[in-house]
């Protein structure tokens, strides 16, 4: 794996894990009874932005080393994830000491 596509990697983590915790201990300005005029009671009031962040940023790391050791060791390759099997077959190999066999 190039250094630019585990970036890749790490940033699409962050970015999945992100959108699942913004939810998470959301208080509306319509939980709190305390509409603002012109908004919409779904607002956020408090929505610990930092807090999630940091969370976000642990948990993105710790999945981005999980991917990251499946895919470097070779347990997990493009040619697993093709379904409909329209890649062409794995080119063989040739031994290392020259011999045919």
């Amino acid at each position: 794996m190039t250094v630019t596509s585990a970036l890749v990697l790490y940033a699409v983590c962050w970015f999945m894990i992100f959108l699942i915790v913004i939810p998470i201990r959301l208080q509306t300005q319509g939980d709190l009874g305390k509409v603002v005029p012109g908004t919409q009671a779904g607002a956020p009031e408090h929505h610990y932005l930092k807090t999630k962040a940091k969370i976000t940023t642990v948990a993105a790391a710790i999945c981005w080393g999980i991917l990251f050791w499946i895919i470097s060791s070779g347990m997990l390759t493009v040619r697993d994830l093709d379904w409909f099997n329209r890649m062409s077959p794995a080119p063989i190999e040739a031994p290392v000491d020259g011999t045919d066999g």
